[in-house]
């Protein structure tokens, strides 16, 4: 286990190319060896980078692992937001969501990473309070998004749009662990069905 950090003492920040590799070299780590056996050791022989310097930005593996997630997840929505903001009407935004649900379990990493970070913040007040805060970001701005296009009238919300973004992230997460359990299963029906329920929150 990593040396642990109080919650006085937040991620420090580290950006570019470095920042990127060590980003990289966790998902890979993770990919190859699981979540216990991603060790600082591990990610900084991975990232070419000394274990110390992972120490000094980021104090354990936990707290690794949630900038890890939390920088992934602003890249998601960047995109999702491009892409949700050029759809025209329902049935495009509706198109839209699969798509995001393939993109996303072609990162079973991210995927592992943000199932161990709600185990580990169980046990783990300072990350539950940061998995807290990552989840309450992707609501609000996933609903800001939904809100738009219901004042461009391309959607009619059937309920507050936090509480859909809800669902839909629900619909994801949990479409995304069965999808990833069972590679070889045909899961086009379920899709399907679940643009149905999608439709059913999202449209007159």
């Amino acid at each position: 286990m990593e040396p642990a950090t109080s919650s006085s003492e937040p991620v420090r920040s580290i950006e570019g190319a470095k920042a990127q590799r060590i980003i990289d070299a966790t998902r890979i780590c993770v990919a190859e060896r699981g979540v216990a056996g991603a060790t600082f050791d591990h990610v900084a022989r991975e990232a070419g980078v000394s274990r110390g310097l992972l120490h000094y930005y980021f104090g354990t593996k936990e707290r690794l692992l949630a900038e890890v997630v939390r920088r992934d997840c602003e890249v998601r929505m960047e995109q999702l937001e491009a892409q949700l903001g050029e759809a025209q009407d329902a049935e495009a935004f509706l198109a839209l969501l699969p798509r995001q649900l393939e993109e996303y379990i072609r990162m079973p990493g991210l995927v592992t990473l943000i199932f161990e970070l709600y185990t580990t913040s169980r046990r783990n007040d300072d990350i539950q309070q940061e998995f807290a805060e990552l989840l309450r970001r992707t609501r609000e701005h996933v609903a800001a998004v939904l809100a738009a296009k219901q004042a461009e009238g391309v959607l009619v919300l059937k309920a507050d749009p936090e509480a859909i973004a809800d669902v839909l992230f629900g619909l994801a997460d949990g479409l995304a662990i069965r999808m990833l359990s069972e590679p070889g299963r045909d899961w086009r029906p379920t899709i399907e069905a679940g643009v149905v329920a999608a439709r059913g929150l999202l449209t007159g």
